[in-house]
């Protein structure tokens, strides 16, 4: 006999240097959603509207909040890139400790630890302190070690090849 275990919430890690993460995460806030389940979205470094984030027009059962300016890949952090990881990870704390979702996803979080925008410790804090039930999915490159020995799940997307190399750029509806 197989116990259940759809009472506790895994912590789940996303990482590595090739396409998905995100992809996956929201996935799996899909077919939470179709299971009626509540969903928290809350993207760092992210400012600008990807197609993902119109999910929240077709279904109720899910909030998306960015938590930042732009995607500062080529250029440094700014004072407010800082500001707004920090209301980020203050409003996915409450998120995460409130009860009211079932999955809680922290999309590019990684990289927001990466660029020291955020303190790991607050962030483990915030993902050992969530209501029990709660489901976390946590994506971006360059998890620190600390983090995933913490999850229960740690997937690694590994870039085989990727057509963005012979000079395809980021293509609606596919990778946007």
């Amino acid at each position: 006999m197989v116990d259940s275990h759809e009472d506790k919430g895994y912590f789940h890690i996303y990482t590595g240097n090739g396409k998905g993460k995100t992809t996956a995460a929201f996935g799996l806030a899909l077919r939470a959603l179709m299971a009626g389940k509540k969903v928290y979205v809350g993207q760092f470094v992210k400012g600008i509207a990807y197609n993902e984030t119109k999910c929240a027009e077709y279904f109720s059962g899910i909030e998306i909040h960015q938590y930042g300016t732009d995607c500062f890949i080529d250029r440094e952090p700014c004072e407010e890139d800082i500001e707004l990881a920090q209301i980020g990870l203050k409003a996915s704390d409450e998120a995460l400790k409130s009860g009211r979702y079932d999955i809680v996803i922290l999309d590019e979080l990684t990289i927001a630890l990466h660029y020291k925008l955020l303190r790991l410790e607050a962030v483990m804090e915030a993902i050992h302190m969530r209501a029990p039930h709660t489901e976390v999915v946590v994506t971006g490159r360059y998890a620190p070690q600390a983090l995933m020995d913490m999850a229960d799940l740690v997937t690694e997307m590994k870039e085989i090849r990727h057509y963005y190399t012979k000079g395809v750029l980021a293509r609606e509806g596919i990778d946007r």
